[in-house]
């Protein structure tokens, strides 16, 4: 059989270590077995590797695979809800602690670059960009917010001012973010997976999970081989399928797409994006965008819910590009692909135990990069004995989509539909 590849995407062409490690064979026992070699399994496995435990990393293709190493490459700072929505859902004392961690992701991701001197193109702040006047009072409104919860480093941006930073008329002004940013995501994955081998870790690929058997210790069981661990972690996110299905019915696959161009003058570069940070816009169905660190325009948007994978990647996305740059027409677009993430009924992420010793972290519903990272400490912790952060997530209630499976993609679909005619009339 041939070996398991990542999708063609520019990270996978561009990607610093295209190593395959080897397939488990035979029986073999660790302190932790960690399921999928994304950010939520890599963070949490170094996390536990720094610490000094005996961690073995089992992933059914390659590291990164999934959304880790497809996504946006954007360093977004807070949740998917807000502190103001997730204080009001669920009462101050939870909204406190979560404005606590609402920061944490992007602080971990420079430290861990800094430490292990990873090469991943990170490169320093993130616009939200208001597409219309009622989108940059929601914008004046969260700067406010984070503010008042101890954030700095934001500056508001007027219709004129953010075209200093983004060469497109789109915008009614912005939101300058300085401690967000980006990266090659799939570099900064891997990067953490060579300091995790470097601290004695272990990482198995094409090594699918078939079946984890409870129990003290508990076995995880590969089509060629099993793991024996006292602690076992699940964070395969949209891209597990039959392990834990009380859990996996909790949440829904949704795909996005990307188009990376070809590599742009620097005269253009400077035109598109004069400061070089990255953007993201207020609409429900947003797009994002930035330059890689090789001068491409790295433009995503679109949803399709269920993971379906759409057709003609290219004409979707290079609508959208349009509609931002004219000025690019005529440009080559070089690689087009797609990924799924994972949403949440509530868009939080969803973190639990099942039994003694089975954890799983999932559904960061579109802000997986900051928060997979934070997540990934917080499971070291509560595997240690603390868990004050892993109970704040895990007392948050954790519904399953209305419809079950069968209505659950078009109950979605249609929610979204009506919040893009919203965004659509401004309103």
């Amino acid at each position: 059989m041939p070996s398991p590849s990542h999708v063609n995407s520019y990270y996978a062409d561009s990607a610093n270590d295209k190593v395959l490690r080897p397939k488990l064979t035979g029986e073999q026992r660790f302190d932790v077995c960690v399921i999928g070699a994304g950010f939520t399994g890599i963070s949490t496995a170094l996390s536990l590797a720094e610490r000094g435990h005996k961690v073995v990393v089992l992933e059914g293709t390659r590291i990164g695979f999934g959304a880790s190493g497809r996504n946006g490459g954007q360093i977004v700072n807070s949740f998917n809800r807000d502190i103001d929505y997730i204080t009001a859902q669920y009462g101050d004392v939870i909204g406190e602690k979560m404005a606590a961690m609402a920061f944490s992701g992007q602080a971990l991701i420079r430290q861990r670059v800094a430490k292990y001197s990873i090469d991943c193109d990170l490169k320093t702040g993130n616009i939200f960009a208001a597409c219309n006047p009622k989108q940059f009072e929601s914008l004046k409104a969260k700067k406010a917010l984070w503010e008042a919860h101890g954030h700095e480093g934001l500056t508001l941006l007027s219709a004129s001012s953010i075209q200093d930073h983004i060469g497109s008329e789109r915008y009614a002004g912005g939101l300058l973010d300085i401690h967000g940013g980006h990266i090659q995501p799939l570099n900064l994955v891997l990067g953490q997976a060579r300091a995790f081998e470097s601290l004695g870790g272990v990482i198995y690929e094409d090594s699918k999970v078939i079946r984890i058997e409870q129990g003290k210790p508990a076995k995880v069981i590969t089509e060629n081989g099993s793991i024996v661990a006292d602690t076992v972690v699940v964070a395969g996110n949209a891209y597990v399928f039959g392990l834990i299905p009380e859990v996996e019915k909790k949440a829904m696959p949704c795909g996005t797409q990307v188009i990376a161009t070809e590599p742009l003058s620097k005269d253009l570069q400077k035109q598109l994006l004069p400061t070089d940070h990255c953007v993201e816009d207020g609409n429900y169905l947003l797009d994002y965008y930035r330059l890689s660190g090789d001068g491409r325009l790295i433009y995503g948007g679109g949803t399709t819910y269920g993971a379906r994978e759409p057709e003609k990647i290219e004409s979707i996305i290079g609508r959208k590009m349009l509609k931002t740059y004219p000025m690019l027409k005529d440009v080559k677009i070089d690689f087009a692909w797609t990924g799924n993430f994972l949403l949440t009924m509530m868009r939080m992420p969803q973190v639990g135990k099942i039994g003694d010793n089975l954890y799983y972290a999932q559904g960061y519903s579109g802000h997986g990069v900051t928060n997979s990272h934070l997540m990934g400490e917080i499971l070291a912790d509560a595997i240690e004995g603390d868990v004050s952060r892993y109970e704040v997530f895990a007392s948050m209630p954790q519904y399953q989509f209305p419809g079950g499976r069968l209505l659950r993609v078009p109950y979605t679909a249609m929610g979204a539909a009506y919040y893009s005619l919203r965004d659509k009339l401004g309103i």
